[in-house]
């Protein structure tokens, strides 16, 4: 499949988002600490960002006001004015986390800011009060990869590690409310509601029921091989035999050959009825995890891989865009952003 290409970093892409304003808009990140604009619809940079000196390995938007843009800049986080991007200068900078930033995320009322590291620890920052509001620690034994806020449970949030480690957390306590254990690799994840992805390093994804996790009262230890990225999503209510058990979408389901390093649930079309995962395999897969999450006990087979994009590198960071055309968003090892259109 014929990617269309947009050009403007100097370095390998890290991270990519799209805007749910202006579904035309994808903004990108890379090695060299720069930030770079670009309209889909022309293949030319709009705007490009020097963020600092240190690779910028996570992005996001304030949620209902995506002026703001916050960026993760090796251990600190800095926040622009996406109009005033040409001045260069942070409207704050936070500095809270000792080791380099794995992801940020902004929590849906927009109150907190939410950072993960190298060190385990998760950061939890206050933005109208500009302090830090809590430290989530003791939840990982190694590297925090990634970390998703809740949108119906507004007190709790996500979290996955090198340690195989998924944490479901009350950030207003610091404390876990559910550990998960994915032995013995790497968790990451993506996040839209009442389940989440994780992506994990044997190639598996795991689709999780987290009001199912949350009710039940013993700790489930997944004894699989794992690298996971974490992606909570609100859904319609479950169907009552397919609840409490776990959707995986693996190899034999035509899945990653290699460990996944990133999924994202689909926001084309009906939002969510996709996820899209990209792997160390140099392939980027659509899934549909809803009708297969449906069929766990039918007898009916249901094949979820509906398509399969070699990239060519390894997949470094996917989106999706919220518009009629049915377009991922691929970052790999290249300083090129890639467009597909899927539809």
């Amino acid at each position: 499949m014929e990617a269309r290409k947009l050009r403007g970093h100097k370095a390998t892409v890290l991270c990519c988002i799209s805007s749910h304003i202006n579904p035309n808009i994808i903004i990108s990140s890379d090695e060299d600490g720069g930030i770079c604009w670009f309209d889909i619809r022309c293949q030319d940079v709009v705007a490009i960002l020097d963020v600092g000196k240190a690779p910028v390995a996570s992005i996001c938007f304030r949620p209902g006001k995506e002026d703001i843009l916050y960026a993760s800049s090796g251990s600190e986080i800095k926040s622009f004015d996406v109009h005033m991007a040409s001045s260069q200068k942070p409207l704050e900078t936070f500095n809270y986390n000792k080791e380099d930033i794995n992801q940020i995320a902004v929590s849906f009322n927009s109150s907190f800011l939410a950072a993960a590291d190298d060190s385990g620890d998760v950061k939890i920052i206050d933005i109208h009060q500009q302090c830090l509001y809590k430290t989530l620690r003791t939840g990982h034994t190694s590297i925090c990869s990634s970390v998703q806020f809740l949108s119906w449970r507004p007190w709790e949030a996500l979290t996955g590690g090198l340690d195989a480690k998924f944490v479901i957390w009350n950030f207003s306590r610091g404390r876990p409310c559910k550990n998960l254990d994915f032995v013995p690799e790497e968790t990451t994840s993506e996040k839209l509601g009442k389940v989440c992805a994780v992506a994990r390093g044997d190639g598996v994804i795991d689709v999780i029921d987290i009001e199912s996790e949350l009710s039940g009262s013993k700790e489930k230890t997944h004894k699989s091989r794992s690298k996971s990225n974490l992606i909570p999503r609100q859904t319609t209510e479950t169907s009552n035999k397919s609840q409490g058990k776990g959707l995986q979408l693996d190899y034999a389901s035509g899945g990653h050959t290699a460990g996944v390093s990133c999924v994202a649930f689909s926001r084309f079309g009906e939002i969510g009825k996709f996820i899209v995962s990209g792997g160390n395999d140099a392939s980027v897969k659509i899934w549909d995890w809803y009708k297969s999450h449906n069929n766990l006990e039918s007898s009916c087979s249901v094949d979820p891989l509906q398509l399969t994009i070699n990239s060519g590198k390894k997949v470094n960071w996917l989106c999706t865009t919220p518009n009629d055309s049915e377009n991922v968003v691929v970052c790999d090892t290249s300083k090129i952003v890639k467009v597909y259109t899927v539809s």
